[in-house]
């Protein structure tokens, strides 16, 4: 069983119209609304793909019980803990005459989420991970959390002998890597961020003295690099894939876990983290992989050691 944690969720509406104008009034053609959050995409995903997991969050008000409900209607095996402040919204604007994946996004803040609900939050992962493989923690943390609440629940894994994987940017993410995440999975930019190194080679060896034990880093289009106490590596799509590129990091991150789940080598996991994120990208909504583009590339995609 892989348990994601998602302190931050949200109900992603997106709207379809014609095209966007500032100041302009708009005929929206269709709605769509989902459960999403990072922590869950990456559940969508190892759900998809036919493996265990458990997926679980913070949820208020009307749209946490569509979160619920859309959960539930999905098949997605969670635990959601009630809390008073309601769950925010993800709204996604896609024009038809835009560029073809091309999203005009409106991200609310998350709900202040106190030390009481934290502590309650954090107790509930704690107890589904008995039995449990992997820990994944993905996403921003909400107003009220502190910068070491994900390096808490990687204590609390590390104590059960589950594995841990943080996806986050910023202090929260040196937090996590020195209370020794086992794979923490920033982007360019976030590593950039969090470590002041444009290099991102430099920065995931920096991550890696902070106490990480990997550190797989998105690269965009020119796929991932991961550095590790066994080596390091790096792996590219054999082709540009167009589209949506929202829950690319997260089918990574997914793939991530699957990998660790099952003992892989790197180089396996690592191949396996670029063919599901470049077929997320072609999805049209984060959570979901375009499984003729994995077929295309699952098995043209080079791994090189540096």
């Amino acid at each position: 069983m892989i348990v994601t944690v998602t302190p931050n969720p949200a109900l992603d509406i997106s709207y379809r119209v014609e095209h966007v104008g500032i100041g302009a009034s708009h005929r929206v053609r269709s709605v769509h609304e989902r459960a999403g959050g990072k922590g869950l995409n990456v559940s969508r995903v190892l759900h998809d793909q036919g493996i265990a997991t458990l997926a679980t969050a913070p949820v208020g008000g009307a749209l946490g019980d569509a979160v619920r409900d859309d959960l539930t209607a999905a098949g997605i095996e969670h635990s959601l803990l009630p809390v008073s402040g309601p769950t925010r919204r993800t709204i996604a604007v896609v024009a038809d005459e835009g560029t073809p994946g091309e999203a005009t996004l409106f991200n609310e803040p998350g709900s202040h989420l106190g030390e009481a609900d934290w502590r309650r939050f954090r107790e509930l992962v704690a107890a589904r991970l008995d039995g449990a493989s992997v820990l994944v923690c993905s996403g921003s943390l909400p107003p009220g959390c502190t910068v070491d609440s994900y390096a808490e629940l990687v204590r609390d894994a590390h104590a059960r002998a589950v594995l841990a994987v943080v996806d986050t940017a910023g202090p929260a993410l040196l937090a996590a890597a020195e209370a020794g995440a086992d794979v923490v999975k920033p982007n360019a930019a976030e590593l950039r961020e969090t470590t002041g190194h444009d290099d991102p080679l430099a920065g995931a060896q920096q991550l890696r003295e902070r106490g990480a034990a990997a550190v797989v880093v998105s690269l965009g289009p020119d796929g991932m690099l991961t550095v590790t106490g066994e080596g390091v590596w790096r792996a590219a799509p054999p082709f540009a894939v167009s589209g949506n590129p929202t829950g690319a990091g997260d089918a990574a991150v997914a793939a991530l876990a699957a990998g660790i789940e099952r003992q892989e080598p790197w180089p396996a996991r690592l191949r396996r983290a670029v063919a599901w994120s470049a077929a997320a990208a072609a999805a049209p909504v984060a959570g979901e992989l375009d499984h003729r583009v994995f077929r295309d590339i699952a098995d043209r995609i080079e791994v090189e050691h540096l």
